[in-house]
């Protein structure tokens, strides 16, 4: 088992430098798609169950009730902004990692009709969920 270490490792690396470098390339090289002027996009994972769809963006420290969803062609369109909290205006700001400013993810649905869009936060993440409008729940 001794022997599969260096592998592990490594492997663990190239993924973390994959992930890296995509992030990277979402922040710098896409196309300004919003009037307001949006700097930047939130990694989002999307989930489908038989009665929603479910967005889960990485907003740590944003209010969801001031975030914007709309369903705009078959995109969900989510963008709000991020700002630093008051009490760290003023602290001396040794790494900054997280983005600030505005912010605006479009991301394409799969093909339905949706009725209601809801927005919930869970453990940092923004958790956006589509009912879909096709689905007919029978209770007894």
């Amino acid at each position: 088992m001794a022997g599969n270490y260096p592998r592990d490792w490594m492997w663990s690396d190239a993924l973390h430098m994959l992930a890296q470098a995509d992030r990277l390339h979402r922040q710098m090289f896409r196309p300004q798609t919003s009037a307001q002027g949006a700097n930047w996009e939130p990694p989002v994972d999307m989930l489908e169950t038989d009665d929603e769809v479910l967005i889960l963006a990485a907003l740590p420290g944003v209010d969801a009730q001031q975030v914007q969803a709309t369903i705009e062609n078959g995109v969900l369109v989510v963008s709000g902004v991020r700002v630093l909290p008051d009490e760290l205006r003023t602290a001396t700001i040794h790494r900054l990692e997280l983005p600030q400013g505005r912010f605006e993810r479009r991301i394409a649905l799969p093909a339905g009709r949706y009725e209601s869009v809801r927005r919930t936060s869970v453990n940092g993440c923004l958790v956006i969920s589509l009912t879909k409008s096709s689905t007919r729940r029978s209770r007894p």
